[in-house]
């Protein structure tokens, strides 16, 4: 199957950071230098847009960057939640920002999401945008509703092909992580389960917690907690290894989808023009945050997988992850209404 090949060509190892040094390649292109602009940097506060309401796993990476970028850079740092529209309003604002270094985007993977889920989207994803770097990987687990007789990734795979259409799963919305890495899931297994699309995280777990639907793919942090209590079932994580929050957890590709990875990943971008030298400043500042250990320690707390790789290849990263997320929404037949 074409989308299923994809997908597993397209999976990408988590890397262990490197050195600065190491990291700021391909600049060249990014935009004007800092001389050519003419004024010095910083010299006022930044601001870091989340797509996102305050307090979920995005905004916590994002004000946990801000707090030791603000120390990095002798200014602070304010994170402002933009959030609606399934990332779209906060994406908007940061692609029609001044390109002057001032303004960043902390995002997940659903900027690769909407140029195939949306018909018109109010920027260029990169032509309006610069990739900066990767943060991190969040991967999701699958849960399942206790009632439901399943105990693994394998036997929700079975239970679904004997009842095809049948099975219903929850997300956040139409397009987002959670709905995608279901329809991932359903073309890689070659499965039929039927999307239920809730108006947020909350509300699409307590649809699974209340039995109005069957499982879903949630954040770790979110989920853990139920799953302990015993008002969900853990399946499978959908990482390239095991949790060690969840180290009994077995992964979805060791439990019968080989290749498969399900989860948002975290990454920054400026708007298009952002001068070079500024971009080369911030990107070397994150790369010596993200190997500090209490920084390191917080957000693989939250079942994070940091990345911290040049803008070069973040770029390219953006490039296959848009094209292979188009390839799911055609499959899936996934459209925004």
């Amino acid at each position: 199957m074409v989308a299923c090949d994809a997908m597993r060509s397209d999976a990408r190892r988590v890397r262990p950071i490197k050195p600065a040094a190491l990291l700021l390649a391909g600049l060249a292109a990014a935009g004007p230098t800092l001389a050519q602009t003419g004024t010095g940097f910083p010299n006022r506060p930044l601001r870091i847009v989340v797509p996102f309401p305050a307090g979920g796993p995005v905004d916590l990476t994002a004000r946990t960057l801000a707090q030791k970028l603000a120390a990095a850079l002798g200014q602070s740092v304010v994170v402002d939640n933009r959030a609606g529209a399934a990332t779209i309003i906060g994406t908007d604002a940061v692609a029609k920002a001044p390109a002057d270094g001032y303004t960043w985007l902390v995002t997940t993977n659903g900027i690769a999401i909407n140029p195939s889920v949306y018909k018109k989207l109010p920027y260029d994803t990169l032509g309006d945008l610069l990739p900066v770097m990767h943060i991190s990987n969040s991967p999701f687990i699958l849960v399942a509703h206790p009632s439901l007789p399943v105990r693994s990734a394998a036997d929700l795979i079975k239970v679904a092909k004997a009842r095809p259409g049948e099975l219903m799963y929850s997300s956040s919305g139409i397009g987002s992580a959670n709905h995608m890495s279901v329809a991932l899931m359903n073309i890689m297994a070659g499965v039929n389960t039927t999307h239920v699309p809730y108006k947020g995280t909350v509300p699409s777990m307590s649809a699974v917690v209340a039995g109005e639907v069957h499982f879903q793919f949630s954040n770790p942090i979110a989920s853990g907690p139920l799953v302990r209590a015993g008002k969900l079932r853990a399946l499978g994580t959908g990482g390239t290894r095991r949790l060690p929050t969840m180290p009994e957890l077995p992964t979805i590709a060791e439990s019968g989808i080989p290749g498969f990875q399900a989860g948002p990943w975290f990454g920054m971008f400026a708007p298009a023009g952002t001068p070079r030298d500024v971009v080369k400043r911030v990107h070397g500042d994150m790369v010596n945050i993200l190997a500090m250990p209490d920084v390191r320690q917080t957000l693989s707390a939250e079942g994070a997988e940091l990345i911290a790789d040049t803008p070069e290849q973040f770029t390219a990263f953006v490039k296959a992850e848009i094209a292979k997320w188009a390839k799911v929404v055609e499959f899936a037949k996934v459209k925004a209404d």
